[in-house]
């Protein structure tokens, strides 16, 4: 079948009283074709009418697609079995050719963007050497849509968390913010929703307002409405990536940030400029940062176990030997563990981002070996007993000496005694049972009961009871 060209051509040559055998021989084409041609008399490509093979299973295809539920792999094994004698390469094309099962492309159509009007934002899972073996990272990428101004930055993994650190991260790269940030209808910033009745995570939307912008995601469908950003992670796995090998976290995501610099002033033949030079007037009415922009990071509760660590993300960070059994405060961010008590930071280490099932310790955690474990102060009973009567201080050294007993209740008890008798008397009875190695409280109350009887307890003439009231009389006869 000659091309429309060669058949214009043709007529062309024809009209020049040229011979058959001469324009055959300038087009390189046999006499019969130039005279097929010629006999036509037009340009225009004949459509051959063939009739197909499935066009007889028009109307079964059409019922066996609705039953199968659109699955042509089973369309084709039911008509097969009715008698019919296609390929499943023809009846795929077949049904491509008439629409069944498919629906009609629409062209995408052009975005022009005003400038600082949006930016767009979204991730993708890329395979990254690091560390001398081949990991999968994700890979989070904000793009300027005016100036296509670049930033990309890689994490393990990709939660609201890492979300916030590399919108802050690039907010602070580009100086500021747009209006508007374009994502899809599966990222970690929805909540519910897709498209216009999207809505975002609560926290990511207090993140928005503080940088003075909102999020929106396209419609369902239109993943072109963010091809500005889907296009860079092309360009950073054939580009950044290939033949690049990166020692660890920080080498990656610093050399990574300088390759968009580099990419940001080369030349771009789609916007006919270098988004750096384009930049430089969008910069001016971009949103501006806020006066103070605080440290993400991820607050969490722990307790120090028996052995002086706290668990965060499967890995174990000491604190402190002395702060075994407290309540302490973590604060996760992208390069620190934070452990604070109340107000009081206690402990700093670096955030392990791939580590797993590890423990960090820190030296000055932990005492030298032979060191015992620091005298605890004495407690509040000890401190107010002493305050009262510092004399008790060689029995209350004792008494915490001898087992077994509840030091605490035993004090507390010796602080009654001494509130409620006498100090003398009381005093003595200590000397005697100090001497004597005499621990038992209730022994050392009787002590003190008997010192006080005679000097305190003065008792009055005995009053006679009723019954033993005698008669002036002398007893009666009867």
């Amino acid at each position: 079948m000659l091309k429309q060209d060669l058949r214009t051509a043709i007529l062309q040559l024809k009209e020049r009283n040229q011979s058959i055998r001469a324009i055959a021989r300038a087009l390189d084409l046999d006499r019969d074709s130039v005279r097929a041609v010629l006999r036509a008399g037009t340009s225009e490509v004949p459509v051959l009418a063939r009739k197909e093979l499935a066009e007889d299973w028009h109307d079964e295809i059409l019922a066996q697609f609705k039953a199968c539920g659109g699955n042509l792999l089973r369309v084709h094994e039911e008509v097969v079995e009715q008698g019919a004698a296609l390929s499943y390469q023809a009846l795929t094309g077949y049904c491509r050719r008439h629409r069944i099962g498919t629906r009609p492309k629409v062209p995408s159509g052009e975005y022009h963007f005003q400038i600082g009007e949006e930016m767009q934002h979204d991730t993708s899972p890329h395979q990254v050497k690091l560390g001398g073996r081949v990991r999968l990272l994700q890979s989070a990428s904000l793009t300027l849509c005016h100036s296509r101004m670049l930033f990309q930055q890689y994490y393990p993994t990709f939660d609201r968390f890492w979300c916030k650190v590399f919108l802050t991260e690039a907010f602070k790269f580009f100086g500021g913010t747009c209006s508007r940030c374009m994502i899809d209808n599966t990222h970690v910033v929805v909540s519910l929703g897709t498209g216009r009745d999207m809505i975002p995570a609560p926290e990511m939307e207090a993140f928005a307002e503080r940088f003075g912008f909102v999020f929106r995601a396209h419609e369902l469908g239109h993943a072109n409405r963010s091809a500005h950003v889907e296009r860079n992670f092309d360009y950073q796995e054939g580009n950044f990536l290939a033949g690049r090998e990166f020692k660890d976290w920080a080498d990656l995501n610093q050399r990574a940030r300088a390759w968009c610099e580099k990419a940001n002033g080369s030349f771009k033949r789609c916007i006919h400029a270098k988004p750096i030079d384009l930049f430089a007037q969008e910069r001016t009415l971009l949103r501006p940062l806020p006066m103070w922009v605080p440290t993400v990071y991820r607050l969490e509760f722990r307790t120090v176990d028996s052995y002086g660590y706290v668990n965060v993300r499967c890995n174990r960070f000491s604190v402190p030997d002395t702060m075994v059994g407290r309540r302490v405060e973590i604060r996760e961010s992208a390069d620190l563990i934070e452990v604070f008590e109340g107000q009081a930071l206690v402990a700093t280490h670096a955030n392990p981002l791939d580590a797993r099932d590890q423990k960090f310790t820190i030296p000055e955690h932990r005492r030298p070996r032979g060191e015992g474990r620091p005298k605890a102060g004495p407690g509040p009973e000890e401190a107010e007993l002493l305050k009262a009567e510092p004399r008790l201080a060689a029995y209350v050294v004792a008494l915490k000496e001898h087992p077994p007993r509840r030091v605490s209740t035993s004090l507390r008890r010796l602080l009654t005694m001494v509130r409620d008798y006498p100090r003398q008397p009381l005093l003595r009875a200590v000397d005697t049972a100090l001497a004597f190695g005499m621990f038992d409280l209730d022994r050392l109350d009787r002590m003190v009961l008997k010192n006080i009887d005679s000097d305190y307890f003065v008792l009055g003439e005995a009053v006679p009871l009723p019954f033993e009231t005698k008669d002036p009389g002398g007893p009666s006869e009867r």
